[in-house]
């Protein structure tokens, strides 16, 4: 599954535009089975309306990232619900439909967010660490993903 940009329906909190302090930034994406579209939230707190409907607290197949800074380095965390509580699927196959569509979430994720990168270079060699998030032990686990320009479809077409 490769990502489409004409998919992507990013919405910025105006606290948080790129040429701002951009730390807290958190991400919230959800998507259409439907459509296939992804929409993606960019703000300082998660976006809580769009994870509280009925099938997304159902599914728990949203994403959420942000951006932490540690000892003066940025990292990009990117969070996904495997098990526990209420959650549509067992966690291997879900945590497999994560793994399956983690590349296209991280284009989707950088390239929505785009203005941040040219703003602050810098982060294109932060590093990914994807939390597998699960009440059981074997699936809940964190994972690292590369760095963000191996993500940015930008850089890549030039």
């Amino acid at each position: 599954m490769s990502f489409n940009p004409k998919k992507l329906h990013v919405n910025y909190s105006e606290k948080c535009e790129a040429g701002k302090k951009f730390i807290p930034r958190r991400y919230t994406l959800t998507h259409s089975d439907s459509t296939g579209d992804l929409f993606l939230t960019i703000n300082c707190d998660y976006d809580e309306n769009q994870i509280s409907k009925l099938y997304t607290r159902f599914m728990r197949d949203e994403v959420l990232a942000e951006w932490i800074e540690d000892n003066n380095q940025y990292e990009l965390h990117i969070y996904v619900h495997v098990s526990g509580g209420f959650v549509f699927g067992w966690a291997r196959l879900r945590e497999r439909i994560f793994k399956f569509h983690m590349s296209l979430v991280l284009k989707a994720l950088i390239y929505g967010d785009k203005e941040l990168l040219e703003i602050y270079p810098i982060l294109k060699n932060a590093p990914i660490f994807v939390h597998f998030n699960s009440k059981k032990e074997k699936y809940n686990k964190v994972e690292d993903y590369g760095i963000v320009k191996d993500y940015n479809i930008i850089e890549r077409e030039q």
